[in-house]
């Protein structure tokens, strides 16, 4: 770095310090910063044990194909089909029926605000059935969706089978995807429920539910506000936790995607954060027990789903069931389909083969009364490629740091740009007026400040991208496409932490200057004789050590504290880790 200082020529000009001295200066304070970044990132990092790694389940046998058999107290049906009436009429045939559809209104209430939502029911039913058919009410996962744009093809072929089929607009009030009402959500599921039971085509004893995804989450407490729910489908069931349902599946699929190790340590340091200090209640909520269990369940996974820990989930769907004394209960994973079970992309592919022929068999079969012959667990090897984070927990003092730092951060940049602004605007104004520059900055501290900052800047844009990247390649990865070549979202991490080393090496020069000035002004006397350096002349006038006007010692204060606070935030996600 140059000599950042200017002197007039009628003063006794001083001694410059040699390279070796400014080193020597520059080394401890480079040392310094670094160990406090350094600190603060090892503090800052939180470890998940993720072992088991690379966990199967092998299955009963390779079909996915349900058999169901009469048992004594099942419903009596008679032989030929062609007579048959109720709920014997249920096909586990698809298309047996041609499909009609109407549309409803109904007003759901939130109970804990008193809110009201009117929402569309459109219900799907089999023309000409003969006598009262079963009934499901399909559930909502993640997002938002109505009733006419959601579960279209399933709806339909269940009640091409014999099933009035309910799909409706997802229950959201005010709510949004961080702060769902789940209690509020399932009252709302089975008042669709209630309004099917209350049909006159409809048998009330043989409604039951559809559960995909996020809505696993609320389908527990429809089964126990209305135990007498016939009987539940889970698609790609969230079994655990948010906070350890999220977790698991972001850290597995940066893990899968490629992302280096340090961007998979931003995930630990996320989900474990304390969202209940911003009034998000939900994250921590675990609604599955053996009750929500304990009528028939049939269960699907696709062993291409990377959002759903499935060894983990299957085996606690079976401890749940045994304790509940629940028999009728099968699980199936079927070979290449994704989490919403499709083949291929979310749009453009199929349904997995048989799955809605297996969901139509054994459905009709349970409204009967039959129970299955074929083993209950089927389909394709249940795998998982990392453990569950059970010891992931919120971290209230992790939480109330990041906040206040993202936010003093925020601040810092937003008044720097600014003050920026500002400084530019005089800056034209009196190049235009012929005038002095209002801020005065000395030349080699504000070459030396645009750089670092540029470099902070442009090493965060970086980080960003990464981030990114990693992100749309999840998304990519989640509806079915195969995992890419790293490159970017590995070495991306390198040059972050090799740009924020030369940053802090570079502020490490700038306060170095900043000390030699003020020794050799008089200003640290015991660092005046660690340097060796003699009495200052009191008679010598130096120029000014950063900027010649207040304006810009207050511009370059707030620049240095912007970049400093920025260079904390790395830290705080680990960027500081080797």
């Amino acid at each position: 770095m140059t000599q950042m200082t200017t002197s007039s020529s009628s003063q006794p000009t001083r001694q410059p310090w040699s390279f070796r001295k400014r080193l020597l200066a520059s080394l401890p304070i480079f040392l310094i910063l670094m160990g406090l970044l350094s600190s603060v990132s090892h503090i800052t990092s939180l470890e998940w044990n993720n072992e088991p790694t690379d966990q199967s389940m092998a299955t009963s046998t390779g079909s996915t194909a349900v058999s169901m058999k009469p048992t004594k107290t099942s419903v009596s049906c008679p032989s030929a089909s062609s007579s048959a009436r109720g709920l014997c009429a249920a096909s586990a045939k698809r298309g047996t029926y041609k499909v009609a559809k109407k549309v409803v209104a109904l007003t759901i209430t939130r109970p804990s605000t008193g809110e009201k939502q009117v929402i569309s029911v459109l219900i799907r039913y089999p023309k000409n059935y003969p006598g009262k058919a079963p009934g499901i009410v399909f559930m909502h996962g993640a997002g938002f969706g109505t009733a006419f744009d959601s579960f279209k093809d399933v709806a339909t072929e269940m009640a091409s089978a014999g099933f009035y089929s309910a799909t409706l607009d997802k229950p959201t009030w005010s709510t949004n995807v961080l702060t769902r009402d789940y209690p509020a959500s399932a009252r709302a599921y089975d008042q669709v429920v209630n309004y099917l039971r209350k049909m006159p085509a409809v048998n009330s004893t043989a409604v039951g539910i559809y559960a995909t995804s996020e809505s696993v989450w609320i389908s527990p407490y429809v089964v126990k506000e209305d135990p007498k729910v016939a009987f539940q489908i889970l698609l790609s069931p969230m079994l655990f936790s948010p906070r350890m349902t999220l977790g698991f599946f972001v850290a597995q699929d940066f893990s899968i995607v490629g992302a280096h190790p340090g961007y998979q340590g931003i995930v630990r340091r996320i989900f474990s954060a304390d969202m209940a200090t911003v009034g998000l209640n939900n994250v921590d909520i675990d609604p599955i027990s053996a009750q929500s269990l304990s009528i028939p369940t049939f269960m699907a996974y696709g062993s291409k789903d990377v959002m759903t820990s499935q060894v983990s989930g299957a085996s606690k769907v079976m401890d749940l069931a045994h304790k509940a004394g629940n028999s009728e209960f099968v699980i199936r994973s079927y070979p290449l389909a994704n989490h919403v079970l499709n083949i291929g992309d979310e749009h453009e592919g199929a349904l997995a083969d048989n799955y809605l022929n297996d969901i139509a068999n054994w459905s009709s079969g349970i409204v009967k009364g039959y129970t299955q012959t074929t083993p209950k667990v089927g389909g394709s090897t249940i795998y998982q490629s990392i453990g569950l984070p059970y010891d992931i927990h919120a971290s209230k003092s992790l939480t109330f740091y990041g906040f206040i730092l993202h936010g003093l951060t925020l601040l810092a940049m937003l008044v720097v740009g600014i003050f920026s602004l500002v400084v530019l605007i005089m800056k034209l104004v009196a190049r235009l007026r012929r005038k002095p520059n209002p801020a005065g900055i000395v030349k080699g501290f504000g070459q030396a400040l645009g750089v670092i900052s540029a470099t902070t800047i442009a090493s965060a844009l970086l980080f960003i991208a990464g981030l990114g990247q990693i992100v749309m390649r999840v998304v990519n990865l989640v509806w079915g496409a195969a995992p890419e070549p790293a490159g970017m979202i590995y070495w991306s991490w390198y040059v972050v932490q090799f740009s924020t080393v030369f940053v802090v090496w570079a502020w490490s020069r700038i306060f170095a200057v900043v000390i030699e000035e003020g020794i050799q002004r008089g200003w640290f006397r015991w660092l005046r004789r660690v340097a060796r350096e003699p009495e200052p002349k009191l008679d010598v006038e130096h120029g000014p050590i950063v900027a010649a006007h207040r304006l810009g010692l207050a511009y370059f204060i707030c620049v240095t504290v912007a970049m400093l606070l920025l260079l904390l935030v790395f830290a705080y996600w680990g960027l500081f880790l080797y």
